[in-house]
């Protein structure tokens, strides 16, 4: 376990670091969705020509016509003031618990969400209804981003990490699911609720399956052999779910998923019968340390879970893609491996 973010790093975040191994943790088809679930102020066409570089500021994106009505909802916090003239480039001074932020990536990820919108797709949804926000106001800070594949394809739904305090879905959310989609598969990124452990974000992840699943129809996507993805905090979201089920967490009567993807750490809960699960981690994670993931993996494969484990010299926590690392690649590996899992029911 490592000593807090440094000052400069958490001030830019405006949030208190609380350290905790809990808190710092956290055959294929080729999907189109014509959800209009969130109207979106852009029309088709005008996002398009407003792309953004890495030399954009906080406040181009929040006021981008793309995402009207959610774009604080694409950053690490929306309940904190930020510098809107901080460039796109130095977007990992608001990522304390992460490494390896490649502002090329950050951007080429939100390029493509502007892309979709300007061909009238819209790309966020709300998957708390109004009133149940109204009733816990909390809830509308969340909200899930879709990356469509083809039509009837299967499902990603990640969680990125940031200890419970922040969502760290520029980095090891929007730039997965894009992988993801690119290969085919629709994927959704889940902004959920922080700053209230662990409980009320996995509440929310179930909350975001049941929606996915009521709309499955109207977003064009298939439920069967749907997977779970989560980096640190996410991820004991996702193994959590795939443990319990997604009614322990209110989410309803509905399938567990056929497969988990869980990156860097310290989860270590393991049910009698848990999904294939595929892991990661880096060999200087000193947050998730390799030998606590390779405990779990090790209970795992002793009931028969089938499991695929790597650790990467040279990387510490939260290195979401690994762009230009030993981890580079780690996406499209578990990409296929949960393909293996779909071709084996």
């Amino acid at each position: 376990m490592r000593a807090c973010a440094p000052a400069a790093r958490v001030a830019a975040l405006a949030v208190v670091c609380v350290c905790s191994l809990a808190m710092a943790d956290e055959g294929p088809f080729r999907a189109v969705t014509r959800d209009a679930n969130t109207p979106l102020a852009a029309q088709p066409g005008e996002a398009r020509a407003r792309h953004l570089g890495t030399g954009s500021t906080l406040g181009e994106l929040l006021r981008h016509p793309a995402f009207a009505g959610h774009a604080r909802r694409l950053l690490p916090r929306d309940d904190v003031a930020i510098d809107e003239m901080l460039p796109i480039e130095r977007v990992g001074g608001l990522l304390p618990y992460h490494s390896h932020v490649v502002p090329e990536v950050v951007v080429g990820a939100l390029n493509h969400l502007i892309d979709e919108v300007g061909r009238g797709t819209p790309v966020f949804h709300e998957f708390y209804t109004p009133a149940e926000q109204q009733g816990d106001p909390t809830k509308a800070s969340t909200g899930l981003v879709f990356f469509r594949g083809q039509p009837g394809a299967p499902f990603a739904l990640i969680a990125p990490g940031g200890g419970f305090s922040y969502v760290g879905s520029v980095h090891e959310g929007f730039p997965y699911a894009l992988e993801i989609s690119r290969q085919g598969y629709n994927a959704f990124v889940l902004r959920y609720r922080v700053g209230q452990g662990g409980g009320a974000a996995t509440d929310d992840m179930a909350a975001a399956i049941a929606y996915v699943f009521r709309h499955a129809g109207r977003l064009g996507i298939g439920t069967t052999h749907y997977s779970l993805w989560g980096s640190s905090a996410g991820a004991r979201m996702a193994a959590a779910i795939a443990s319990r089920g997604v009614a322990r967490f209110g989410g309803g009567d509905l399938p567990r998923p056929a497969v988990v993807v869980m990156a860097y750490t310290g989860h270590s809960e393991v049910a009698s019968d848990e999904p294939p699960t595929f892991v990661v981690v880096g060999e200087q994670d000193a947050i998730a340390p390799p030998s606590v993931m390779a405990r779990r993996v090790n209970r795992l494969r002793g009931q028969g879970t089938t499991v695929e484990f790597h650790r990467y010299p040279n990387v510490g926590h939260g290195f979401g893609l690994g762009t230009g690392t030993s981890a580079d690649g780690w996406v499209r590996a578990a990409i296929r491996f949960w393909e293996r899992s779909m071709s084996k029911r």
